[in-house]
């Protein structure tokens, strides 16, 4: 059984900084894309960042380029988002996602798996 467990999420104040991790088990981590999506209240989940199983590869919604980064270290099973300059708008509960292959999308279709989520805040 697939485990997706994120953590890292809180409350930080506009510009602030967070890194949110999310943590694989029950299936080859390294084998699999990975991507990180947020859904606001009273919104669609949306896409943020996607990273290749071997991080050859990245792709991030324009709404966070420049100012997220997305990485993975798969000794560790492990797939990070570092986000950075945080905005009142960043504000949104983070999901870890599992593709089926080794690279993926901004699609939610191309994921398998999904964590339970971490809530990010952002407020002064």
């Amino acid at each position: 059984q697939v485990q997706l467990v994120e953590s890292g999420g809180g409350l930080v104040q506009p510009g602030g900084s967070l890194r949110l991790s999310c943590v694989a088990s029950g299936r080859s981590f390294r084998s699999y894309a990975m991507g990180w999506f947020r859904q606001a209240p009273g919104k669609e989940r949306e896409f943020v960042a996607t990273i290749s199983w071997q991080s050859d590869s990245t792709y991030y919604a324009d709404s966070v380029k420049g100012r997220f980064t997305i990485s993975r270290d798969n000794a560790k099973n492990t797939v990070y988002l570092q986000m950075s300059s945080l905005k009142p708008e960043d504000t949104a509960v983070y999901y870890c996602a599992m593709a089926r292959g080794y690279y993926s999308g901004a699609d939610t279709r191309q994921y398998d798996y999904w964590g339970q989520g971490t809530q990010v805040t952002v407020s002064s």
